[in-house]
């Protein structure tokens, strides 16, 4: 069992380190250290607000870069308060001098968030990204790397509040030496959530942190059960690759992609939190914001538009617009003319065309390849032209015509246009690609007149974005974390795809949470849409989140769902809160308000969820009880810890206590059964400690059939 220990001051700060020796009680000697950690915290901050960079850079714009970085150093020193500065111990067990892998014989290392050292630079507490954190993470009886102890520690605001051992070296000693046993972990993990997301760097467990530190230079794909920390899992992934290969991803960037801004809201300080500042987060739609979107596609018309056809038809209306020479090409050079005929510059254009060259590219090729071909033909008369020669050549007003009329200038945007709008164009193109009603299903009802009045779509602006890649390539970043990506449809995969063409990506969804109609059945089929075909597939199915009563209910809709993938079990020792409520017709409002009253009796944030269709009432009645609600995305805090969230939205969030409104109408909501009943496991699993399900009608059949 964890060792209480009495409350200390929050942040006690004497002016040098306190001898940690003379304490001879466990805890006041890990407080001592935790006090002299603090103390060379901020030592290494006031070092590096104390540099003097004025004179170091060679430019002003070194200068404004040197600034830059300092600047975000001196932030990640920042000692947070509430925020344990360490929350483990390793002891290793050999002494000095004997055999041990990575210098760490008989030596004692305390791990948390960043690294702190002392005025001799020598360790007081280690970044759990290091190689030597790696034992805190994986070490277990039957295989303990080397480890006599591991330590948890537990705080409570901040404070040292008590501590547990696992002797991994005695078989006699208590305990499986499993991490997942551990008291404190499952109270960390049980702890109530007010606020956004939060890192789980204490907590990780060894198939966890497998992914989290496998290799930058593979794509891996986790699919993960609701409440196995995926999502948690690919940010600490961004953060250990960012510390491994800092340089490298400095340099290339790295891309977190969400589902939604509530979403990325909600992550967004799990990363900062671990000293991460610079990575950017966007949603697909962000990524190809290239139009104002103002339309709205219906699932029919979505479905087709994200197909992967879609690319071929694309491909074919971009290349349509280079036409073969039917006159040839002279060039004037002083008292000479030279003559590049019709049949030679086409066999030019067939070569860039026969190698897929993006149309801008072929377009900037073309004069050269002219221009060189004007070159034989000087030197074929005795002339001895050079560089230069050949790009005063391709600049020539002839070469420049020539060019204009094969392969002219190119606008990605007026060519979705066009498809969109232009029956003829469509199926000129779409010809043996999509069928006649696929292409009636994407036209637009009338022509648009031009761009901005164009009712763009979200699914026509990843039309924008892969027409825009087939004329000027997309540049690539070194890493993109995507999550829910089970949601994506071919195209979007695409568009994500084009952003680590050169690159690797992290991929991270449950196809049992697919709602979209075009959402993937395959991982394999994913990884291909995305260019990284053949990547690692890992499965996460052992839950840390979601109390074992409820995803036992809610596994109920697998075989319904998604009958490929394994049933998620929980460590969670506490089954959880778990109540279903059946009540007349009449008094449903009632009784959700009933039931959120309930759960806000109880520590922690509550989430309301409920179907698009439901929430104008609920939203009365919560006005006229007095009961204050939140938007998905805004904070929560002590004071405000009601979130009315439409089921739409519920997908990655997470609340300590759940309200599930009307199951049928959630299911209802959508277009078809299974992804209604996708919906409704999306919104059954986003409970931590309790789920209230409060219904009129019936529960869809496949949540009885198993009671």
């Amino acid at each position: 069992m964890p060792t209480p220990v009495p409350d200390q001051p929050q942040s006690p700060a004497p002016a040098a380190p306190p001898d940690t020796g003379a304490a001879t009680d466990p805890l006041e000697r890990e407080q001592a250290h935790l006090t002299a950690s603090r103390v060379a915290l901020r030592a290494m901050r006031e070092d590096a607000e104390s540099l003097d960079i004025r004179n170091v850079a060679a430019n002003w714009v070194n200068a404004q870069v040197l600034q830059t970085q300092m600047e975000a150093r001196i932030k990640s020193l920042a000692d947070l308060a509430d925020t344990p500065l360490f929350f483990g111990r390793l002891d290793y067990l050999r002494a000095p001098g004997e055999e041990l892998a990575e210098g760490a014989a008989g030596e004692r290392f305390y791990i948390g968030r960043r690294h702190v050292h002392d005025v001799d630079g020598d360790p007081m507490v280690l970044d759990w990204r290091a190689p030597v954190s790696q034992a805190f993470y994986r070490a277990t009886r039957k295989d303990p790397m080397d480890l006599r102890l591991r330590r948890r520690f537990g705080y409570t605001g901040g404070r040292l509040s008590a501590y547990e051992d696992e002797y991994l070296d005695d078989p006699a000693a208590g305990g499986s030496g499993d991490p997942a046993a551990s008291k404190l972990l499952q109270s960390e993990i049980e702890r109530p959530r007010v606020g956004p997301m939060r890192d789980i760097v204490a907590t990780i467990q060894p198939e966890q942190d497998e992914i989290v530190r496998a290799d930058l230079t593979g794509t891996l794909c986790v699919q993960g059960a609701p409440g196995t920390g995926k999502t948690a899992v690919g940010l600490h992934r961004v953060a250990y690759l960012l510390y491994a290969h800092r340089e490298r991803l400095a340099r290339a960037g790295t891309l977190v992609v969400g589902p939604n801004r509530s979403f990325l809201h909600y992550i967004a300080q799990v990363l900062p939190a671990l000293g991460e500042l610079e990575v950017q987060q966007a949603t697909v739609d962000d990524l190809v914001a290239h139009v104002e979107v103002r339309g709205v596609d219906d699932a029919r018309a979505a479905t087709v538009k994200g197909d992967a056809r879609l690319a071929e038809v694309l491909r074919r209306a971009v290349r349509s617009h280079v036409r073969m020479p039917t006159e040839p090409c002279v060039v004037v050079r002083g008292s000479r003319r030279w003559r590049v005929p019709a049949q030679e510059i086409e066999e030019m254009v067939r070569q860039l065309l026969d190698r897929d060259t993006r149309y801008g590219a072929g377009r900037e090729a073309l004069p050269h390849r002219i221009a060189h071909a004007v070159l034989v033909r000087m030197e074929q008369a005795g002339e001895a032209p050079d560089d230069r020669v050949q790009d005063a050549v391709a600049r020539n007003a002839a070469v420049k015509a020539t060019v204009k009329a094969v392969w002219p200038p190119l606008d990605p945007v007026k060519v979705v246009l066009r498809l969109l709008g232009d029956a003829a164009f469509l199926a000129e193109h779409a010809a043996g690609v999509l069928t006649e009603e696929e292409q009636k299903a994407v036209l637009w009802p009338k022509p648009a007149r031009g761009v901005k009045s164009a009712p763009w779509s979200a699914a026509d602006a990843v039309l924008v974005d892969e027409a825009r890649d087939l004329v000027e390539r997309t540049p690539s970043l070194g890493h993109v974390v995507l999550d829910e990506a089970q949601d994506l449809s071919p195209m979007q995969y695409r568009a994500v795809g084009r952003r680590c063409t050169t690159g690797s990506a992290t991929i991270l969804g449950d196809l049992a949470q697919g709602t979209t109609p075009w959402a993937t059945d395959s991982w394999e089929e994913a990884l291909v849409h995305l260019g990284k075909a053949g990547a690692r597939v890992e499965e996460l199915t052992q839950g840390f989140r979601v109390p074992r009563e409820v995803i036992a209910y809610a596994s109920r809709l697998l075989p319904a769902i998604a009958p490929r993938l394994r049933e998620a079990t929980s460590i969670r020792e506490a089954p959880g809160d778990f109540e279903i409520r059946r009540t007349p017709p009449k008094d449903l409002d009632a009784a959700v308000l009933t039931a959120c009253r309930d759960a806000l009796a109880r520590e922690g944030s509550v989430g309301l969820i409920a179907a698009e269709a439901r929430l104008p009432a609920l939203r009365e009645a919560l006005a006229a009880a007095g009961l204050g609600v939140l938007a998905p995305g805004e904070e929560t805090s002590s004071e405000a810890r009601l979130t009315l969230v439409p089921a739409a939205l519920a997908k990655g969030l997470e609340y300590d206590s759940v309200v599930l409104d009307e199951p049928a109408a959630v299911v209802d909501g959508e277009p078809d059964e299974r992804t209604g009943l996708r919906r409704l496991y999306v919104c059954l699993t986003r409970a931590v400690s309790g789920l209230t399900v409060v219904h009129a009608a019936d529960l869809p059949d496949r949540l009885t059939a198993g009671a």
